[in-house]
């Protein structure tokens, strides 16, 4: 396979050391590299910026721009865009952790969507960042031996999705009209 791994998304922010103190402090992440330049190396375009890279456990980045001449929204959303689309998930070792995570995040006042469960294969809790980005942190839920039955249904669950674009018909897949119940294996 080509890709190997995630090596960083990039995003905006509105201010560089506000979202250091956020991703070091509030999430722990690694403070890995940083750098800037007045012209845009890939391109020459005029734009002073700084890039922050946030290292984690596995060697994977997020990455930030602060462009303080360049119009647009930090968040980078699009306001026909809804605001849960775009966002980054960070995995978690475990529903404790999670939990924890969840404590800690309201204790030190942000607000926090869930746990919510997805189709038992992740259960995740939602916030923001100071930009304005959409955070999940999420864990692993489902047993190991479902990932081929996932892998395995996705197929008939896009199929089902072109032929109506709305859920109208899901029990064809799922065996329900709401949720995701499924015939024993």
């Amino acid at each position: 396979m080509l890709c190997k791994k995630l090596h960083h998304a990039a995003f905006r922010c509105k201010d560089a050391a506000e979202t250091v103190q956020f991703y070091t402090d509030v999430l722990g992440l690694k403070f890995a590299h940083a750098m800037g330049e007045d012209h845009v190396p890939s391109t020459g375009k005029y734009s002073p910026h700084i890039h922050i890279f946030f290292e984690m456990e596995d060697g994977s980045n997020i990455a930030f721009f602060e462009c303080p001449e360049d119009a647009g929204e930090a968040s980078g959303r699009d306001a026909q865009t809804p605001g849960w689309i775009q966002h980054f998930a960070f995995e978690v070792d475990s529903l404790a952790t999670l939990e924890q995570a969840r404590r800690d995040l309201l204790a030190k006042g942000l607000k926090v969507v869930g746990p919510t469960n997805h189709d038992d294969f992740i259960t995740s809790i939602y916030f923001f960042d100071p930009s304005g980005h959409r955070l999940e942190l999420t864990v692993r839920t489902c047993e190991p031996q479902r990932y081929a039955q996932f892998e395995a249904e996705a197929p008939e669950v896009l199929a089902l999705w072109n032929q109506t674009h709305d859920w109208s018909q899901r029990e064809k897949v799922f065996g329900a009209k709401t949720g995701y119940v499924r015939a024993p294996a």
